[in-house]
């Protein structure tokens, strides 16, 4: 009984808030848990910079209606909806993940809310819980599944050391470094491979 858990941005779509950063030139808002691994200290920069710019929940939708899947990203999914049951760990929020998560397929997805006042401006988040995906995979090993997971972000370092296999995918070199544990990988086919040779079953490409 094995479950693979996957982060979402940087491993199967981009990172929304530096294209957000990128379509509205605040260079600030490009930091992501690459940067910063306070994910608390993270949002709050980016809840600042939204009251600073007046920029509403409207103006970052819109830029996500434009984003696709990275290159490969959604035959990788169906490739591994396949041979494992598949859950999307991530720190986004249910406000933003709607046209991305239609472009994949539906997968299951947890992840977080946006407060959002009534003229649309974006005051506070809600975490699902604390430490949520290391959570979830203990919350699944209660449930006597064996995880296999990806991720590239210090966010997903918890994951991956709680789950049966963690490995890193489109790390940037700072993470590689710190955590020498996890097996580097930077493109679907080796990730493919990877997952193969952390199943206990017989499985095949």
């Amino acid at each position: 009984m094995e479950l693979a858990c996957l982060d979402l941005e940087g491993v199967l779509v981009p990172e929304i808030w530096i294209a957000f950063a990128e379509r509205t030139g605040i260079a600030e808002l490009r930091a992501t848990t690459r940067d910063i691994p306070d994910y608390d200290v993270l949002m709050r920069q980016r809840l600042a910079l939204l009251d600073q710019h007046n920029l509403k929940i409207d103006d970052i939708q819109a830029v996500i209606a434009t984003l696709e899947p990275l290159p490969g990203a959604a035959d990788f999914l169906d490739w591994l909806r396949h041979r494992f049951q598949v859950i999307i760990l991530s720190d986004t929020f249910y406000e933003f993940s709607a046209p991305l998560m239609r472009q994949l397929g539906w997968p299951t997805l947890l992840c977080h809310r946006l407060v959002v006042d009534e003229q649309g401006r974006v005051v506070d988040y809600k975490l699902r819980q604390k430490d949520p995906k290391r959570s979830s995979v203990q919350a699944l090993h209660s449930l006597n599944y064996r995880i296999i997971a990806a991720g590239d972000s210090y966010n997903d370092t918890s994951m991956l050391a709680e789950a049966d296999v963690g490995l890193l995918f489109h790390a940037p070199q700072n993470v590689i470094d710190e955590f020498p544990q996890f097996q580097a990988l930077h493109d679907f086919p080796t990730l493919k491979s990877a997952f193969l040779a952390a199943s206990e079953r017989s499985l095949a490409l």
